[in-house]
């Protein structure tokens, strides 16, 4: 009595996704779709490099990063209020020293540099120095371009904190910073991991209660609360591990 011939076993595919080919070696189509697997060059140096922005694409990021963080400052400073961070620092001994915020502000960031060049690389630090700098003196010169008859000190926080806390968002993902504490911010959250908005808002925390030194407390309130704003926009939009910023 003879034994009916058995089938030829399937084989694994080599690429070890524990699926099994038909027999004769054909293999189905690949497709591509929302539950196809990551190619194996995912997460790989290669992938990393070819997914890194473009000149072109930094040229526009940067450009509107300065765009966007310059109105923010310029309406916070329009509205009567401080900004949290290196910038509100530089507000504060503006109106302390009578210095313009522009040339206060690219002073004040000057000893992070050495931080961001050690611990983030030269395109880093070049970018963000850069970007100090075209902050700083175009909302110096915003008020000569656009005037505003009247700015609700609400509004200004509002705005002011949202715009100010985007334009961080934009240089960070272009490998960039506003300066002082965005490089510590950065840094800590690549490093240990750290939530770069809680790093902001703990800092801000302290010099709101500086401010008021120097501020009346309702300006000081509205001032916390656009640092608040800008805190918010980088906790949801910047979280490790998320995007960043290649």
């Amino acid at each position: 009595m003879t034994r009916p011939p058995v089938p030829p076993a399937r084989q694994a595919p080599a690429d070890g996704s524990g699926a099994t080919a038909p027999a004769g070696g054909a293999h189905p189509p690949v497709t591509s779709g929302p539950l196809t697997p990551p190619p194996d060059s995912a997460g790989t140096a290669a992938a990393r490099t070819r997914d890194r922005h473009t000149p072109a694409e930094d040229v526009q990021g940067l450009l509107l990063a300065t765009l966007t963080a310059s109105l923010g400052l310029a309406v916070f400073a329009h509205g009567g209020l401080i900004i949290g961070g290196m910038a509100g620092v530089a507000l504060m001994l503006h109106h302390a020293l009578g210095w313009p915020f522009g040339t206060m502000f690219i002073v004040v960031n000057l000893p992070f540099y050495w931080l961001a060049l050690r611990r983030m690389g030269w395109e880093f630090t070049l970018k963000t120095f850069a970007a100090v700098a075209a902050v700083g003196l175009l909302a110096d010169r915003l008020p000569d371009w656009a005037g505003y008859a009247h700015m609700s000190p609400l509004y200004a926080a509002v705005v002011g904190g949202a715009l100010t806390g985007l334009g961080i968002l934009f240089f960070i993902r272009h490998r960039a910073s506003l300066g002082g504490l965005g490089i510590l911010a950065v840094y800590l959250q690549r490093s240990r991991g750290w939530s770069a908005g809680k790093v902001q808002m703990a800092f801000d925390a302290a010099l709101m209660a500086c401010a008021l030194l120097l501020f009346e407390p309702r300006q000081v309130l509205y001032s916390a609360l656009g640092a608040l704003v800008l805190s918010l926009v980088l906790m949801f939009n910047h979280r490790p591990g998320r995007y960043m910023g290649v």
